[in-house]
């Protein structure tokens, strides 16, 4: 497990991008996200990180619903983007806005064409009774490592081709 002492959940990769290259194509979340990870009736047509502080971060469905399941905080390129979770530990959207979390994601050289992208999801407890399994969730195989083992994988493939 990669909890912290703090609580929070903490994974990294190194991919083979400057920072810059590695920030965008993290914000291009619809890219990688798992479309299984949905809290919609119907499909996942797109999910969408508004690119800019303030902005939403959202699901939207084949029949054009939409799924907020955050707000965006940060989105400083080619540094950090962080995002609040506004996802309980029912699994479902926060209407408490105080009970949510936040995710942030680091780009960091690393060497030459290469940058470790570091996301660390903090202040789980806000989200009150069962916030141990929500974290424990996150940081579960098919929680935040699935997210990062695709983007990791999109940016190996995309970075190879001509």
């Amino acid at each position: 497990m990669t909890v912290q002492s703090d609580g929070s959940v903490h994974h990294e990769v190194l991919v083979d991008l400057s920072p810059e290259e590695a920030f965008w194509r993290f914000a291009d979340l619809d890219k990688f996200k798992p479309r299984e990870h949905n809290m919609l009736a119907v499909p996942i047509a797109e999910t969408v990180l508004e690119q800019h502080a303030g902005g939403d971060v959202y699901d939207r469905g084949v029949d054009g619903s939409i799924c907020r399941w955050g707000r965006v905080l940060t989105f400083d390129p080619p540094h950090a983007i962080a995002f609040s979770w506004d996802i309980g530990p029912d699994w479902q959207v926060a209407t408490d806005l105080d009970r949510t979390s936040e995710v942030e994601i680091t780009f960091t050289a690393a060497g030459p064409d290469q940058t470790r992208v570091t996301l660390t999801h903090r202040h789980i407890e806000r989200h009150g009774t069962g916030w141990e399994s929500l974290r424990d969730g996150l940081d579960a195989p098919d929680g935040w490592p699935l997210y990062l083992g695709r983007y990791a994988a999109l940016t190996s493939t995309e970075s190879e081709a001509p």
